[in-house]
Protein backbone atom coordinates (compact mmCIF):
# COMPACT_ATOMS: atom_id res chain seq x y z
CA UNK A 1 0.00 0.00 0.00
CA UNK A 2 1.20 3.66 -0.13
CA UNK A 3 2.94 5.00 2.42
CA UNK A 4 0.18 7.30 3.76
CA UNK A 5 -1.55 4.33 4.32
CA UNK A 6 0.93 2.63 5.65
CA UNK A 7 2.10 5.65 8.49
CA UNK A 8 -1.83 5.54 9.14
CA UNK A 9 -2.31 1.64 9.86
CA UNK A 10 0.77 1.74 12.46
CA UNK A 11 -0.50 4.74 14.00
CA UNK A 12 -3.74 3.37 14.44
CA UNK A 13 -2.44 0.20 15.93
CA UNK A 14 0.19 2.05 18.00
CA UNK A 15 -2.92 4.22 19.77
CA UNK A 16 -4.62 1.53 20.25
CA UNK A 17 -2.53 -0.53 22.20
CA UNK A 18 -0.62 2.08 23.99
CA UNK A 19 -2.83 5.12 23.73
CA UNK A 20 -4.51 5.09 26.87
CA UNK A 21 -0.51 5.11 28.49
CA UNK A 22 1.18 7.31 26.11
CA UNK A 23 -1.67 9.44 24.53
CA UNK A 24 -0.57 11.33 20.97
CA UNK A 25 3.14 9.58 21.57
CA UNK A 26 1.93 6.24 21.03
CA UNK A 27 0.39 7.38 17.29
CA UNK A 28 3.32 9.14 16.18
CA UNK A 29 5.52 6.60 16.77
CA UNK A 30 3.09 3.71 15.54
CA UNK A 31 3.04 5.93 12.21
CA UNK A 32 6.60 5.97 12.20
CA UNK A 33 7.14 2.11 12.33
CA UNK A 34 4.07 1.71 10.45
CA UNK A 35 6.55 3.33 7.21
CA UNK A 36 9.58 1.44 8.53
CA UNK A 37 9.52 -1.44 6.53
CA UNK A 38 9.33 1.10 3.19
CA UNK A 39 12.77 2.46 3.69
CA UNK A 40 14.14 0.03 1.41
CA UNK A 41 12.60 1.82 -1.42
CA UNK A 42 15.96 4.49 -0.86
CA UNK A 43 18.32 1.22 -1.96
CA UNK A 44 19.20 1.31 -5.06
CA UNK A 45 20.64 -1.78 -6.68
CA UNK A 46 21.88 -0.30 -9.72
CA UNK A 47 19.42 -2.11 -11.85
CA UNK A 48 16.04 -1.79 -12.84
CA UNK A 49 14.79 -5.42 -12.61
CA UNK A 50 17.10 -5.52 -9.44
CA UNK A 51 15.34 -3.14 -7.70
CA UNK A 52 11.86 -4.24 -8.18
CA UNK A 53 12.55 -7.40 -7.13
CA UNK A 54 14.63 -6.75 -4.43
CA UNK A 55 11.41 -4.07 -2.36
CA UNK A 56 9.28 -5.77 -0.04
CA UNK A 57 11.91 -8.23 0.66
CA UNK A 58 14.59 -8.55 3.66
CA UNK A 59 12.95 -5.45 5.48
CA UNK A 60 9.13 -7.45 5.10
CA UNK A 61 10.26 -10.73 6.46
CA UNK A 62 8.22 -11.42 9.49
CA UNK A 63 11.47 -12.90 11.00
CA UNK A 64 13.29 -10.00 10.70
CA UNK A 65 10.44 -8.05 11.84
CA UNK A 66 9.71 -9.87 14.56
CA UNK A 67 13.00 -10.16 15.61
CA UNK A 68 13.48 -5.80 15.39
CA UNK A 69 10.00 -5.43 17.41
CA UNK A 70 11.52 -7.61 20.17
CA UNK A 71 14.67 -5.75 20.59
CA UNK A 72 12.98 -2.30 20.71
CA UNK A 73 10.33 -3.79 23.33
CA UNK A 74 13.23 -4.80 25.40
CA UNK A 75 15.05 -1.85 25.11
CA UNK A 76 11.91 0.22 25.82
CA UNK A 77 11.01 -2.24 28.90
CA UNK A 78 14.80 -1.27 29.88
CA UNK A 79 14.89 2.34 29.23
CA UNK A 80 11.87 4.19 28.30
CA UNK A 81 10.41 6.61 31.13
CA UNK A 82 7.58 4.76 31.13
CA UNK A 83 7.85 2.52 33.70
CA UNK A 84 4.47 1.22 34.47
CA UNK A 85 3.81 -1.05 30.77
CA UNK A 86 4.34 -4.48 30.82
CA UNK A 87 7.25 -5.93 28.44
CA UNK A 88 4.53 -7.74 26.68
CA UNK A 89 2.70 -4.86 26.38
CA UNK A 90 5.22 -3.52 24.27
CA UNK A 91 6.23 -6.24 22.06
CA UNK A 92 2.48 -6.33 21.14
CA UNK A 93 3.12 -2.66 20.54
CA UNK A 94 6.36 -2.76 18.07
CA UNK A 95 5.51 -6.53 16.98
CA UNK A 96 2.15 -5.05 15.23
CA UNK A 97 3.12 -1.84 13.94
CA UNK A 98 5.50 -3.59 12.64
CA UNK A 99 4.27 -6.38 10.69
CA UNK A 100 1.52 -5.47 9.89
CA UNK A 101 2.51 -3.77 7.06
CA UNK A 102 3.79 -6.40 5.24
CA UNK A 103 0.55 -8.53 6.05
CA UNK A 104 -1.29 -5.28 4.55
CA UNK A 105 0.96 -5.34 1.70
CA UNK A 106 0.24 -9.01 1.12
CA UNK A 107 -3.55 -7.83 0.27
CA UNK A 108 -2.36 -6.26 -2.78
CA UNK A 109 -0.98 -7.18 -5.92
CA UNK A 110 2.61 -6.49 -5.78
CA UNK A 111 3.11 -9.51 -3.50
CA UNK A 112 5.36 -9.22 -0.52
CA UNK A 113 8.62 -11.65 0.85
CA UNK A 114 6.75 -12.59 3.63
CA UNK A 115 9.42 -15.93 4.37
CA UNK A 116 12.58 -14.23 3.49
CA UNK A 117 15.12 -15.41 3.16
CA UNK A 118 13.19 -18.92 2.86
CA UNK A 119 12.72 -19.87 -1.17
CA UNK A 120 9.46 -19.15 -2.92
CA UNK A 121 7.79 -16.44 -4.67
CA UNK A 122 6.70 -12.90 -3.26
CA UNK A 123 3.47 -13.83 -1.09
CA UNK A 124 0.34 -12.17 -2.63
CA UNK A 125 -3.70 -12.67 -2.48
CA UNK A 126 -4.71 -9.18 -3.61
CA UNK A 127 -8.17 -7.72 -2.20
CA UNK A 128 -7.18 -3.88 -2.39
CA UNK A 129 -5.33 -1.75 -4.75
CA UNK A 130 -2.55 -0.34 -4.14
CA UNK A 131 -4.34 2.60 -3.20
CA UNK A 132 -7.74 2.59 -1.95
CA UNK A 133 -9.08 5.83 -0.02
CA UNK A 134 -12.02 3.77 1.58
CA UNK A 135 -9.31 1.83 3.55
CA UNK A 136 -7.52 4.68 4.22
CA UNK A 137 -10.09 7.23 5.39
CA UNK A 138 -11.08 5.50 8.64
CA UNK A 139 -7.77 5.25 10.00
CA UNK A 140 -6.76 8.86 8.98
CA UNK A 141 -9.80 10.06 10.99
CA UNK A 142 -9.63 8.02 13.66
CA UNK A 143 -5.87 9.03 14.39
CA UNK A 144 -7.08 13.30 13.50
CA UNK A 145 -9.12 12.20 16.68
CA UNK A 146 -6.70 11.23 18.93
CA UNK A 147 -4.22 14.10 17.44
CA UNK A 148 -6.42 16.73 18.06
CA UNK A 149 -8.22 15.79 21.71
CA UNK A 150 -5.22 13.75 23.20
CA UNK A 151 -7.30 10.80 23.98
CA UNK A 152 -5.00 8.06 21.85
CA UNK A 153 -6.59 5.11 21.76
CA UNK A 154 -10.09 5.66 21.27
CA UNK A 155 -9.95 6.64 17.75
CA UNK A 156 -7.78 4.78 16.36
CA UNK A 157 -9.23 2.11 17.67
CA UNK A 158 -12.50 2.80 16.17
CA UNK A 159 -10.57 3.61 13.08
CA UNK A 160 -8.95 0.39 13.02
CA UNK A 161 -12.35 -1.70 13.23
CA UNK A 162 -13.69 -0.27 10.57
CA UNK A 163 -10.78 -0.28 7.81
CA UNK A 164 -10.41 -3.98 8.97
CA UNK A 165 -14.35 -4.42 8.08
CA UNK A 166 -13.64 -3.25 4.50
CA UNK A 167 -11.29 -5.48 4.23
CA UNK A 168 -13.47 -8.19 5.21
CA UNK A 169 -16.12 -7.13 2.68
CA UNK A 170 -13.37 -7.42 0.13
CA UNK A 171 -12.32 -10.64 0.73
CA UNK A 172 -16.33 -11.46 0.29
CA UNK A 173 -16.50 -9.07 -2.60
CA UNK A 174 -13.63 -10.96 -4.26
CA UNK A 175 -15.41 -14.71 -3.37
CA UNK A 176 -18.34 -13.17 -5.60
CA UNK A 177 -16.13 -11.96 -8.39
CA UNK A 178 -14.78 -15.34 -8.85
CA UNK A 179 -18.51 -17.60 -8.31
CA UNK A 180 -19.25 -15.03 -11.68
CA UNK A 181 -16.36 -15.80 -13.34
CA UNK A 182 -16.04 -19.63 -12.89
CA UNK A 183 -18.95 -20.08 -15.93
CA UNK A 184 -17.14 -17.80 -17.91
CA UNK A 185 -13.99 -19.48 -17.91
CA UNK A 186 -15.57 -23.04 -18.27
CA UNK A 187 -17.18 -22.04 -21.28
CA UNK A 188 -13.37 -21.28 -22.62
CA UNK A 189 -11.68 -24.32 -21.08
CA UNK A 190 -10.15 -21.68 -18.88
CA UNK A 191 -11.35 -23.31 -15.64
CA UNK A 192 -8.02 -24.87 -14.98
CA UNK A 193 -5.77 -21.89 -16.50
CA UNK A 194 -3.48 -19.52 -14.21
CA UNK A 195 -5.86 -16.58 -13.27
CA UNK A 196 -5.53 -13.12 -11.04
CA UNK A 197 -8.46 -11.66 -9.78
CA UNK A 198 -7.61 -7.95 -8.51
CA UNK A 199 -9.74 -4.66 -7.90
CA UNK A 200 -9.54 -2.20 -10.43
CA UNK A 201 -8.15 1.11 -9.71
CA UNK A 202 -9.49 3.04 -5.97
CA UNK A 203 -12.04 0.23 -5.46
CA UNK A 204 -13.15 -2.93 -4.45
CA UNK A 205 -16.84 -3.01 -6.58
CA UNK A 206 -15.12 -3.36 -9.76
CA UNK A 207 -12.53 -6.78 -10.15
CA UNK A 208 -10.52 -7.01 -13.18
CA UNK A 209 -9.32 -10.74 -13.97
CA UNK A 210 -6.21 -11.53 -15.87
CA UNK A 211 -6.00 -15.06 -17.59
CA UNK A 212 -3.32 -16.60 -18.83
CA UNK A 213 -3.59 -18.83 -21.61
CA UNK A 214 -0.47 -19.66 -23.61
CA UNK A 215 0.41 -17.31 -26.25
CA UNK A 216 -2.86 -15.03 -25.34
CA UNK A 217 -3.64 -13.65 -21.79
CA UNK A 218 -7.28 -12.55 -21.43
CA UNK A 219 -8.69 -10.14 -19.73
CA UNK A 220 -12.37 -9.33 -17.74
CA UNK A 221 -14.17 -6.70 -15.90
CA UNK A 222 -16.45 -8.25 -13.13
CA UNK A 223 -18.47 -5.62 -11.04
CA UNK A 224 -20.06 -6.32 -7.82
CA UNK A 225 -23.42 -4.29 -9.10
CA UNK A 226 -23.54 -5.69 -12.50
CA UNK A 227 -26.29 -8.45 -11.33
CA UNK A 228 -27.10 -10.39 -14.44
CA UNK A 229 -25.23 -9.23 -17.07
CA UNK A 230 -22.38 -11.18 -18.05
CA UNK A 231 -18.89 -10.43 -17.88
CA UNK A 232 -16.68 -10.17 -21.47
CA UNK A 233 -13.70 -11.71 -22.10
CA UNK A 234 -10.94 -9.38 -23.95
CA UNK A 235 -8.49 -11.40 -25.59
CA UNK A 236 -4.88 -9.97 -26.21
CA UNK A 237 -1.39 -11.26 -27.80
CA UNK A 238 1.47 -12.36 -24.86
CA UNK A 239 4.28 -12.29 -27.09
CA UNK A 240 4.95 -15.91 -25.96
CA UNK A 241 7.43 -16.05 -28.47
CA UNK A 242 10.13 -14.30 -26.85
CA UNK A 243 9.52 -15.64 -23.39
CA UNK A 244 12.32 -19.05 -24.30
CA UNK A 245 14.38 -15.63 -25.03
CA UNK A 246 13.63 -14.10 -21.69
CA UNK A 247 13.86 -17.23 -19.96
CA UNK A 248 17.11 -17.82 -21.21
CA UNK A 249 18.35 -14.51 -18.96
CA UNK A 250 19.32 -13.89 -15.61
CA UNK A 251 17.34 -11.04 -14.91
CA UNK A 252 14.04 -12.42 -16.88
CA UNK A 253 14.08 -15.26 -14.48
CA UNK A 254 14.19 -13.03 -11.78
CA UNK A 255 11.72 -11.36 -13.33
CA UNK A 256 9.40 -14.23 -14.19
CA UNK A 257 10.27 -15.27 -9.98
CA UNK A 258 8.76 -11.94 -8.92
CA UNK A 259 5.42 -11.87 -11.87
CA UNK A 260 5.01 -15.54 -12.53
CA UNK A 261 3.24 -16.27 -15.78
CA UNK A 262 1.45 -12.66 -15.61
CA UNK A 263 4.30 -11.28 -18.13
CA UNK A 264 3.94 -9.98 -21.85
CA UNK A 265 6.73 -9.55 -24.18
CA UNK A 266 7.35 -7.28 -27.14
CA UNK A 267 10.10 -6.51 -29.58
CA UNK A 268 10.06 -3.16 -29.01
CA UNK A 269 12.43 -0.36 -31.25
CA UNK A 270 13.93 1.79 -28.70
CA UNK A 271 16.94 4.73 -29.58
CA UNK A 272 17.14 2.80 -32.99
CA UNK A 273 17.65 -0.95 -31.46
CA UNK A 274 15.56 -3.55 -31.31
CA UNK A 275 14.73 -4.25 -27.52
CA UNK A 276 13.23 -7.24 -25.58
CA UNK A 277 11.15 -5.64 -23.37
CA UNK A 278 8.87 -7.70 -20.75
CA UNK A 279 5.56 -6.01 -19.20
CA UNK A 280 4.05 -6.66 -15.51
CA UNK A 281 0.59 -7.55 -16.90
CA UNK A 282 -0.39 -7.37 -12.66
CA UNK A 283 0.65 -3.72 -12.01
CA UNK A 284 -2.06 -0.79 -13.30
CA UNK A 285 -4.64 -1.70 -16.13
CA UNK A 286 -4.29 -2.21 -19.99
CA UNK A 287 -3.26 0.38 -21.56
CA UNK A 288 -1.72 1.96 -18.44
CA UNK A 289 1.22 -0.64 -17.55
CA UNK A 290 3.54 1.33 -15.45
CA UNK A 291 6.38 -1.76 -15.03
CA UNK A 292 8.37 -2.45 -18.19
CA UNK A 293 11.79 -3.77 -18.36
CA UNK A 294 14.19 -3.80 -21.21
CA UNK A 295 16.30 -7.25 -21.15
CA UNK A 296 18.54 -7.35 -24.22
CA UNK A 297 19.33 -5.51 -27.33
CA UNK A 298 19.20 -7.33 -31.31
CA UNK A 299 23.28 -7.40 -32.03
CA UNK A 300 23.03 -8.78 -35.69
CA UNK A 301 21.04 -11.49 -35.39
CA UNK A 302 21.63 -12.68 -31.99
CA UNK A 303 19.90 -10.83 -29.37
CA UNK A 304 22.09 -9.72 -26.29
CA UNK A 305 21.25 -9.25 -22.24
CA UNK A 306 21.50 -5.78 -21.65
CA UNK A 307 24.59 -5.66 -18.60
CA UNK A 308 22.14 -3.18 -16.47
CA UNK A 309 18.21 -3.94 -16.89
CA UNK A 310 16.26 -0.60 -17.36
CA UNK A 311 12.86 0.57 -16.69
CA UNK A 312 10.95 1.61 -19.52
CA UNK A 313 8.84 4.73 -19.72
CA UNK A 314 4.97 4.01 -20.29
CA UNK A 315 3.70 4.88 -23.51
CA UNK A 316 0.64 6.36 -21.16
CA UNK A 317 -1.19 7.61 -17.80
CA UNK A 318 -4.35 7.49 -17.06
CA UNK A 319 -6.34 11.00 -17.20
CA UNK A 320 -9.39 12.38 -16.06
CA UNK A 321 -11.28 10.91 -18.75
CA UNK A 322 -10.24 7.58 -18.26
CA UNK A 323 -10.78 7.74 -14.48
CA UNK A 324 -14.54 9.27 -15.28
CA UNK A 325 -14.98 6.21 -17.26
CA UNK A 326 -13.68 3.92 -14.59
CA UNK A 327 -15.81 5.42 -12.09
CA UNK A 328 -19.29 5.17 -14.16
CA UNK A 329 -18.47 1.27 -15.04
CA UNK A 330 -18.59 0.90 -11.15
CA UNK A 331 -21.86 2.31 -10.88
CA UNK A 332 -23.56 1.27 -14.34
CA UNK A 333 -22.85 -2.25 -15.99
CA UNK A 334 -24.14 -1.00 -18.93
CA UNK A 335 -21.44 2.09 -19.15
CA UNK A 336 -19.52 1.60 -22.19
CA UNK A 337 -15.92 0.25 -20.95
CA UNK A 338 -13.43 -2.62 -22.11
CA UNK A 339 -10.25 -2.87 -21.50
CA UNK A 340 -9.45 -2.72 -24.86
CA UNK A 341 -10.34 0.74 -25.05
CA UNK A 342 -7.44 1.85 -23.69
CA UNK A 343 -4.57 -0.54 -25.01
CA UNK A 344 -2.85 -0.72 -27.78
CA UNK A 345 -4.75 -2.01 -30.74
CA UNK A 346 -1.56 -4.23 -31.85
CA UNK A 347 -2.22 -6.66 -29.15
CA UNK A 348 -5.80 -7.25 -29.05
CA UNK A 349 -6.46 -10.54 -30.47
CA UNK A 350 -10.25 -10.62 -30.44
CA UNK A 351 -12.83 -8.04 -28.87
CA UNK A 352 -16.61 -8.92 -28.46
CA UNK A 353 -18.68 -6.82 -30.74
CA UNK A 354 -20.10 -4.79 -27.79
CA UNK A 355 -16.72 -3.74 -27.04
Amino acid sequence: MDTLTQAALGAAIGGTVLGRRLGRKAVLIGAALGTLPDLDVFLDYGDAVANVTEHRGFSHSLFVLTGLGTLLAVLARRFAPARNITLGRWWAFFLLCLVTHPLLDALTTYGTQLWWPLDGRPSAWPVVFIIDPLYTLPLLVGIGFALGTGHGSRGPAWGLALSCAYLTFAMAAKGVVEQRLAPVLAEHGLEDAPRLVQPAPFNTLLWRATVIDGDRHHEILVGLLDGATRPLLETYRRGAEYEPLALSLEKGRRLDWFAGPYLRYENRELNGRDTLVATDLRLGFPGFFAFNYALAVREGEAWQPLKVTELVVADSRADLETLGRLGARILNPEAPLCTSDFAAKGWVEAVPPVC
